[in-house]
């Protein structure tokens, strides 16, 4: 890019601020909120330079109200990580700001980059585990699913191998230990010759395995059905969704 070309442009704030016109503050609002595109093409960054010759439309419905936060529900595939990289976003690879952007009509909430920051990984699986991860920017739903953990009650099914112990099943429901500890009674029952359903509040990274072990199973897999009362239902592996206004945890 030349000079001169450098030169005639300008942010895309101050640009939106003297079309409107509007204030410059209120421009860096409407942008990032993510109702302003650049011809034909949504910008979500006040700070992008523009040209004279581009064309800059303000979306009709466009508010300046603030942005709510968000909680994505992800149902993780086995064999990903779990984790959220240096800046605060989910580091996997299902989901990516291209995968995102694909399903901005589900759920009726649009998707914006910012949806990606700032977000809270609340209940953590093994990476050869899949199942239902919450990411959230609402500090009430992270208090909730992490602050009082020890209140929300979760189910898992986890397919086993090997000879339970003759009274493998009742153990499992009241009488192991974990890190030392007594486990509280928790809800373990058969759901076929192989799979156990377990529901049981607080639960520790590898404790279910570790019970399994107790008991003489070893775990072949595991998915996470439930937190609370927000179930996975019909997403598929891989995909995700908002967590729509009128649901709770």
């Amino acid at each position: 890019m030349t000079s001169s070309s450098t030169d005639s442009t300008v942010r895309l704030a101050k640009r939106l601020a003297e079309t409107l016109p509007c204030s410059r503050r209120e421009a860096e609002l409407y942008i990032e909120g993510g109702w302003v595109s650049v011809d034909g093409e949504l910008v979500e960054e006040a700070g992008a330079r523009v040209g004279p010759d581009q064309t800059i439309l303000l979306a009709p419905d466009a508010t300046l109200e603030d942005i709510p936060p968000v909680t994505i529900l992800l149902h993780k595939p086995a064999g990903f990580s779990a984790g959220l990289d240096a800046d605060g976003a989910p580091a996997l690879t299902c989901l990516t700001v291209d995968a995102l952007s694909q399903e901005t009509g589900r759920g009726g909430q649009r998707f914006l980059k910012r949806h990606l920051s700032g977000l809270t990984l609340t209940n953590a699986l093994d990476t050869k585990a899949s199942g239902l991860l919450v990411f959230t920017q609402d500090f009430r739903v992270a208090r909730k699913l992490v602050d009082e953990a020890s209140r929300v009650e979760q189910e898992y099914i986890v397919e086993v191998a090997g000879q339970i112990a003759p009274d493998g099943l009742a153990l499992l429901n009241h009488g192991l230990p974990f890190n030392g500890k007594a486990l509280a009674p928790i809800k373990v029952s058969w759901q076929n010759e192989t799979r156990l359903r377990f529901a049981l509040k607080g639960v520790q990274p590898g404790q279910i395995a570790h019970m399994c072990r107790m008991v003489g199973l070893s775990v072949v897999a595991m998915k996470r059905l439930r937190i609370g009362r927000i179930s996975m239902a019909a997403l598929p592996s891989g995909q995700w969704r908002y967590l729509q206004e009128f649901e709770r945890f």
